[in-house]
């Protein structure tokens, strides 16, 4: 028990209590979004998935983490398992709106996303913590990018470009934190100008093409340009203190597509306004920061890499999915961590918050 003891004092509890205000924020639009469809379910649900996701991450903090660190064949296994399931997903899950993204167990649903971005994570910390001092050879960057393309391709062609495109953020963040030279980075990007082109000529499906152009061009408003304009509606009439939770009339008058999941924060925009907004971004900005306080932290390049890979995606989410609800950027499908609606999401995080607390405990 004393040991036990110990380790809860040194858990960070500000990390713990911002991701808890963070999901606070979530369950309450929830329940604003279950008044307006008069069905309370993905409250209920998320509310179970948040237990789940609390327990797990206090349990993950008592595991120590330095066994991901000394393994690297369990690290391979993993991402082995993650690959498959991704791949498994074209065959096995069942066809939901036009796209094969989730496998059904039950009344609940499994994103194989989620805990790929953590293997990920954990297997680019692992690969640059080993080879720091060779990060000027480039065909480090050519390797480590392998291990991120397997699986975004698996992602991008389910479809999912938003999910896609966090993964390529994890790759390129790690790769800046590791020492990348200036010119290799900007190799990097003229490829990726490249594979842009390419990808807009010949991959990307006609709703995907037509939410960009609809974010450039904005003026099909009963078409493609609806939910970008929708959103804007349901921030902008939030003004200073909101309409009241369970008063938003974009959300209850159902003029909202998404409300529970990429377009949850115009629901806070809208019923608890710009004060609301300011809470909200500051308790992300608090979170991030005790997690990049890890990282600064950290005695070693894993436990360093691994923190910062796991901000990389915070932020990366956090910024999409605002740009998105803000018009600032097309839709691409990003949910905001902590907040939208989805069990594989939340408990993902809150495993990924367990392995922070396992290594600001034992660093």
């Amino acid at each position: 028990m004393g040991i036990i003891s110990s380790q809860i004092r040194k858990l960070d509890w500000g990390i713990i209590i911002s991701a808890f205000v963070l999901v606070c924020f979530g369950l309450v639009s929830l329940y604003s979004v279950a008044i307006a469809k008069s069905d309370f379910s993905y409250l209920t649900k998320q509310i179970m998935f948040f237990a789940v996701g609390a327990v797990l991450m206090f349990l993950v903090s008592f595991f120590d983490y330095r066994v991901l660190k000394n393994n690297s064949y369990l690290i391979l296994i993993l991402y082995g398992a993650c690959v498959l399931m991704l791949a498994g997903l074209h065959f096995f899950a069942p066809i939901i709106r036009g796209t094969r993204g989730w496998y059904k167990i039950g009344i609940f649903s499994l994103d194989p996303i989620e805990p790929a971005k953590i293997v990920l994570v954990v297997l680019l910390a692992k690969y640059f913590s080993m080879r720091h001092v060779e990060m000027y050879k480039f065909r480090h960057i050519i390797y480590s990018g392998l291990y991120v393309v397997i699986p975004a391709i698996f992602v991008f062609i389910k479809p999912d470009l938003g999910g896609t495109m966090v993964l390529v953020c994890i790759w390129l963040g790690i790769l800046l934190v590791s020492g990348i030279k200036l010119k290799h980075f900007l190799i990097l990007f003229l490829c990726f100008m490249l594979v842009s082109g390419i990808a807009w000529t010949f991959l990307l499906k006609d709703y995907q093409k037509e939410r960009v152009t609809a974010f450039l061009f904005p003026y099909d408003y009963l078409g493609a340009s609806w939910s970008q304009n929708q959103t804007k509606i349901s921030v902008g009439s939030g003004q200073i203190l909101g309409e009241g939770m369970g008063k938003g009339s974009q959300v209850q008058y159902g003029f909202l597509p998404e409300p529970h999941t990429d377009f949850i924060f115009s629901v806070i925009a809208e019923e608890w306004g710009m004060l609301g907004v300011l809470v909200l971004f500051f308790s992300y900005g608090f979170l991030v920061w005790r997690v990049l306080k890890i990282a600064i932290d950290s005695s070693s390049n894993f436990p360093r890499l691994f923190a910062t890979g796991f901000a990389v995606i915070l932020i990366a989410q956090f910024f999409i999915n605002i740009g998105m609800n803000l018009s600032l950027l097309p839709v691409v499908g990003i949910y905001l961590p902590f907040i939208s609606y989805g069990g594989s999401g939340l408990i993902g995080n809150f495993v990924s918050l367990g392995i922070l607390q396992s290594i600001k405990i034992r660093r």
